[in-house]
């Protein structure tokens, strides 16, 4: 029998998450947006972060509010005619405490939809380039967020951020989306996946949660990165793994969290190496 996971709070996604999986139901998107899927997308983007930074301003942005500006930025994608597969949110359900999310780095929509999939579940919060505590309008929302903030010009500082506000998220109950690439990137490069997730998950006693992405559907742009040409035909697909806990160095480990997302980026036909 299918099991329908109920989030441990009474906070709500409204989706139909089942067995750790979600799908997008047949038949989501309009003819509109299909047919001009950029511009449907972007005027419900910017009109839900206008929204959201109004709320904002006035210190009502709590938990629920950020779920519901991260299902509408989920909704307005698939009212677009992107379809979404993900797995494996059952192994962050059944954690008692809180985990560190390590996953590559593709674009601008894990960061607009993971919170829908995982706030629901978990106190959760996301390491941030310092800069979008900067951006107009969308500041309001980083900075109600309590985001781990790093230069990512200055390693040695951002190591220093990331152990000592990381190490104080995780022993306040929150768990941590990092992405040790730093840059998104269209392509996955194991050089660039850095060690910080599993040296913060080693010196805080936490498990960590590997997390695989494809989110090439909303590509990165040309003068402005974050605003790429919408390609919905693209699958979006999130897969987190089992739980691991750090031994020794964490070598292993983090070798493991880098086969766990070639070999599901080679299963989807996203890369081939």
């Amino acid at each position: 029998m299918s099991q329908v996971i109920t989030p441990k709070s009474p906070l709500d996604n409204g989706l139909a998450i089942v067995n750790g999986a979600y799908q997008t139901p047949p038949g989501r998107g309009s003819a509109l947006g299909r047919a001009f899927p950029s511009v449907s997308f972007y005027q419900h983007l910017y009109r839900n972060i206008f929204r959201s930074s109004a709320i904002a301003r006035r210190g009502g942005y709590d938990d629920q509010a950020w779920i519901d500006t991260s299902v509408g930025v989920l909704r307005a994608l698939e009212g677009v005619g992107c379809q979404f597969d993900v797995t494996g949110l059952d192994h962050i359900a059944r954690l008692a405490g809180p985990c560190l999310i390590v996953g590559n780095h593709m674009s601008s929509l894990e960061t607009g939809v993971l919170p829908a999939l995982i706030r629901p579940l978990k106190p959760v919060t996301f390491v941030v380039k310092q800069a979008l505590l900067d951006y107009p309008v969308f500041k309001h929302v980083m900075r109600a967020r309590n985001p781990i903030a790093v230069t990512q010009t200055n390693p040695r500082l951002d190591l220093k951020t990331m152990l000592s506000d990381g190490a104080e998220r995780l022993a306040n109950g929150t768990s941590i989306i990092v992405f040790p690439q730093g840059a998104r990137r269209a392509k996955f490069d194991p050089a660039e996946f850095n060690t910080i997730g599993v040296k913060l998950a080693q010196r805080s006693n936490v498990p960590i949660i590997p997390l695989a992405l494809s989110t090439y559907a909303w590509p990165l742009g040309g003068w402005a990165s974050d605003f790429g040409k919408l390609e919905p035909s693209r699958p979006v697909r999130f897969a987190f793994g089992e739980p691991m806990m750090i031994e020794g160095k964490g070598a292993a480990e983090n070798a493991a969290l880098i086969d766990f997302i070639q070999s599901h980026l080679r299963q989807w036909g996203v890369q081939d190496s």
